[in-house]
């Protein structure tokens, strides 16, 4: 759900990576790339594959 209603993590994950139509996120299976602190260090198109980000997750997990 979206707007005023919208979950507070789809608030709080929208609120700190923007995409290209701002905020809100236009299809399902966008993601976002969280450290272990809990910040949003990026955010992926839905047509992103997992395995083409991979090493991002590595690199996160082992740091």
């Amino acid at each position: 759900m979206k707007g005023e209603n919208a979950h507070p993590l789809y608030k709080y994950l929208t609120g700190q990576k923007k995409g290209i139509l701002g905020g809100t996120i236009k299809w399902n299976f966008t993601k976002f790339l969280v450290d272990k602190e809990g910040k949003v260090v990026e955010r992926f198109a839905p047509i992103t594959k997992p395995l083409s980000i991979e090493e991002k997750i590595k690199k996160l997990i082992n740091s």
